[in-house]
């Protein structure tokens, strides 16, 4: 006979003693004399460094290879253009779509290494697209509009669109912040991590643009690091690519989020037509529309401090 026999510790020890017949506990005598438990951790201590309260605050902290810190990120401009960098139209998109697991694990602590896998299975072209478009963003913070046009010559004729547009005949390139933008039907199905969001704003994302999120998760993980998660009722007229202007968007944080009017303007080329686009922003709290505002959910901790 074969069995399996769940038994407390006393009963085993009985059994043991028992020569390995089944016994009970209460067969044995002697429970009355257990002595008293001592753990000696001497071995522990000899082999295992006791850093706490010991901290050297005179000592720099010394990061892996592979550890980086988080690049800064901009709080929201009171205009924005953003690029199409991807236009997926699959009926649902995943996280791991978006920033694949496995063989990514090793760059968890470093996200600009992490981020280089982005839709790396879905649409390998994107890194360099939104890569592209955040030097762009990183040249007119830092170097100025010239700069900016000699990086992407085509922003000249945008932004001649653009004063074009109702409102809107002032706006220059410093007015302006320039992000990528990634549409797809459903993005956020799946696995909640939040690299799926992080990985597309340290290389440029500004904002997602689709129907509807598949998971409030990824929607509150797109409004934690300054995304905005836009919506659109019709189905796309752009292609990856193609500029979106969208006015006043700092202000459309505080209205009520239902009717947000941007302008496809193309690719750049003379011949493109304006075209209208209409909008909105499911309900966002206070605190997501600050958070937003400032950049991401570390700027606006920051900014309490």
């Amino acid at each position: 006979m074969a069995a399996v026999a769940l038994m407390d510790a006393r009963s085993i020890a009985a059994t043991a003693a028992n020569g390995g017949r089944l016994a009970s506990a209460w067969e044995m005598d002697g429970w009355d004399n257990v002595p008293a438990y001592e753990f000696d951790d001497s071995s522990y201590k000899n082999r295992v460094y006791m850093g706490y309260g010991k901290g050297q605050e005179d000592k720099e902290l010394i990061y892996g290879p592979n550890i980086k810190d988080w690049p800064e990120m901009s709080p929201l401009a009171d205009n924005i253009l953003l690029k199409v960098c991807s236009r997926i139209m699959d009926p649902v998109t995943t996280t791991d779509e978006l920033i694949p697991s496995g063989e990514t694990s090793s760059y968890r602590s470093n996200p600009l290494g992490l981020a280089e896998f982005t839709l790396s299975r879905r649409d390998p072209e994107y890194v360099g697209r939104t890569k592209a478009v955040d030097a762009l963003e990183k040249a007119r913070v830092s170097q100025g509009a010239e700069r900016e046009l000699e990086l992407a010559p085509e922003l000249k004729g945008i932004f001649e669109k653009i004063n074009q547009i109702q409102g809107s005949g002032q706006v220059t390139i410093q007015d302006t912040e320039i992000g990528s933008m990634v549409y797809a039907v459903k993005p956020g199905d799946g696995s909640a991590r939040e690299q799926a969001a992080s990985c597309q704003r340290v290389i440029g994302g500004l904002a997602n643009l689709c129907k509807e999120y598949a998971t409030k998760r990824y929607r509150s993980n797109v409004m934690n690091w300054g995304m905005i998660p836009f919506q659109m009722e019709a189905d796309p007229e752009f292609e990856v690519g193609d500029y979106i202007y969208v006015p006043g968007v700092r202000a459309a944080l505080d209205g009520d989020l239902k009717d947000i009017k941007a302008y496809v303007l193309g690719n750049g080329a003379e011949d493109c037509e304006v075209k209208e686009l209409n909008l909105y922003i499911a309900d966002m709290t206070a605190e997501e529309r600050e958070i937003v505002k400032a950049g991401c959910l570390i700027n606006y901790n920051r900014n309490r401090q």
